[in-house]
């Protein structure tokens, strides 16, 4: 059996998860581990861009930098412009 701990949280957050996890059919621990096991940290959201990036930087065969891709926020709508643009420079 998995170690516990106790978290503690005001009742106005410890009340709606209990209704959701017996909505569920869960306990509150099991609808919490559930609840954490979705949410990434930084660095793994930060690897997962990274992978995204260089995956976007092989299918369109140019060198877009980080910069590149920050200023364009929904990359996907605007990957064929960019990738345009550097297909001029070259």
């Amino acid at each position: 059996m998995a170690e516990r701990v106790t978290i503690k949280v005001p009742r106005r957050a410890r009340d709606p998860l209990a209704q959701v996890a017996q909505e569920r059919g869960l306990t509150v621990g099991q609808l919490v581990e559930q609840l954490a096991s979705q949410q990434r940290t930084a660095a793994q959201i930060a690897e997962r861009v990274a992978a995204e990036r260089k995956a976007a930087r092989e299918v369109i065969g140019g060198d877009i930098s980080d910069e590149e891709f920050e200023r364009t926020p929904d990359v996907l709508v605007n990957l064929y412009s960019l990738a345009a643009e550097r297909r001029e420079q070259v």
